[in-house]
């Protein structure tokens, strides 16, 4: 059995509709979070149905504003995974947040319908095959993700907001002056502009070297502004812990995922010119910077939130640092980082929003008697911690080694650099856990233990099996996935 790339791109749209439109039409909180589990179930079996039986990649709308290919189809997995995940979590967390009158219940039809929103936005940035169509859906997953940022009844998640729509939209304008770079390039090279990524890949070797440069340049601040690299992260870190731990697990494994998405995309089109060594040292250098200023800060943080918010600053900087390395090698572990990272950061939040609902904070002076209210979240923040730091049998090890090994081949002093950073970050999360997992206080009366449902529990409990099982095993399928990518984005 076959599917056409347009009927793939009309059940994908049709299934966000109709799920939408039942959510809007919905009363009941459980049949708005059972809507929002459906979407993303149905995004992952349609996903998986189109790598198994359709031909890819395929182009679509006679303009090929759309394509399908395994890097796509990879990370619209790794998404829809996550939002199944986080929707499952999300009923029990809004029920405490209720209870807690951090949010309204008036609300919960606007959360669940820019949840979904956001899953159907970044699901399609992924399949643009035009960068300004790329462009305009990364601007739409700010606006959907701002709007489940400020849902909770806090004033300072507005200000958080704010930053983050600011600035982020701010530099994307400057990856929208790269995109008109590209498009004038290519009309000057074929006579009518075209910002399609698939015909830029065919003409990538006779763009003119110093322009697309420049171009690479422009576009890198918009989309670096998306995955928080410094310096343009200062929304991060405050946007992550001030959002409802499910949207700050999104933010960090999914929307910053758009942004590296789309560097990945230009680079593949720079690195065919002979501009290729700038382009790289230029990625490996603010790679290291966003890991330096990361760890850095990381070390006198007291809200457990952004600690986890920081550690997404550093690892989306490791992640360049691969990707500037540039050798098939790379940017397989690169790859495989990416999916080890989402899935690990996704626990960390999780087990945070237990807390924060025990305790009504994260803030490490007011976690006390922890492994007595919630030995649970204790014991998977322990396990997160481990994973996330790299240690062996982690999914985050073996990328994380091999990038290492293909530093050292580049630079023993980037090697000795990355190294430092990483015992930096292993220290701050050790001495972080270490004082609030031991803060013990006098029983008070009157203390209420929450009761984290099943809901929240099982989110966590897969996300922690997964990530020490691909730390343990690769599976072929996953092999041979990667293995296509790299291809296809023409790294030699």
């Amino acid at each position: 059995m076959t599917l056409s790339l347009n009927m793939i791109l009309a059940l994908y749209i049709l299934v966000g509709a109709a799920v939408l439109f039942l959510t809007i039409i919905s009363k009941s909180h459980r049949t708005m979070n059972i809507l929002s589990m459906v979407l993303p179930s149905t995004y992952v079996a349609l996903t998986l149905f189109t790598l198994t039986y359709a031909a890819i990649p395929a182009y679509s709308l006679g303009g090929n504003y759309f394509l399908i290919d395994h890097l796509s189809l990879y990370e619209i997995l790794i998404s829809a995974l996550l939002f199944l995940l986080a929707a499952l979590y999300s009923r029990g967390y809004i029920e405490g947040s209720i209870e807690i009158h951090e949010m309204e219940r008036s609300n919960l039809k606007l959360f669940y319908v820019a949840f979904n929103l956001l899953l159907i936005a970044i699901t399609y940035s992924f399949l643009a095959d035009n960068l300004a169509l790329f462009w305009i859906l990364a601007e739409l997953t700010t606006a959907f993700s701002a709007v489940l940022i400020v849902i909770l009844n806090a004033p300072k998640n507005i200000g958080a907001t704010l930053k983050y729509v600011f600035i982020t939209s701010t530099c994307m304008l400057f990856s929208f002056i790269g995109l008109i770079l590209i498009f004038t390039l290519t009309e000057n090279n074929l006579g009518a502009g075209t910002l399609n990524w698939s015909t830029l890949m065919s003409i990538a070797s006779t763009l003119s070297p110093a322009i697309m440069f420049a171009a690479f340049i422009f576009t890198f601040v918009g989309f670096a502004a998306k995955s928080g690299v410094v310096p343009f992260h200062a929304w991060l870190p405050s946007a992550h812990s001030k959002a409802p731990a499910p949207v700050s697990a999104i933010l960090s494994g999914c929307v910053t995922s758009v942004g590296i998405y789309g560097i990945i995309r230009v680079y593949a089109i720079a690195s065919q010119t002979s501009e290729l060594p700038k382009i790289s040292w230029f990625l490996i250098g603010f790679g290291v910077l966003s890991m330096v200023v990361a760890a850095l800060t990381m070390l006198n943080q007291v809200n457990l939130k952004k600690l986890i918010g920081y550690s997404t600053v550093e690892n989306m900087g490791f992640l360049l640092v691969g990707l500037g390395l540039g050798t098939p090698v790379a940017i397989f572990w690169m790859l495989f980082y990416t999916l080890a990272h989402s899935f690990t950061k996704a626990s960390l939040f999780f087990s945070a929003g237990i807390l924060h609902h025990q305790y009504r904070s994260v803030r490490m002076e007011h976690i006390k008697n922890v492994f007595k209210f919630q030995p649970f979240a204790a014991w998977s923040l322990i396990l997160g911690a481990i994973a996330i730091i790299g240690m062996p049998l982690s999914a985050i090890f073996l990328p994380k080694l091999s990038l290492l090994l293909q530093s050292a081949e580049l630079s023993p002093f980037l090697l000795l650099g990355l190294l430092l950073i990483f015992l930096f970050v292993a220290a701050a999360f050790g001495i972080f856990l270490i004082k609030m997992l031991s803060k013990k206080a006098e029983d008070a009366p009157g203390v209420k233990r929450f009761e984290a449902s099943l809901g929240m529990k099982i989110p966590i409990v897969v996300l922690l099996i997964t990530i020490f099982a691909l730390g343990v095993f690769f599976p072929q399928q996953l092999t041979n996935l990667l293995n296509t990518i790299v291809s296809e984005l023409g790294i030699r």
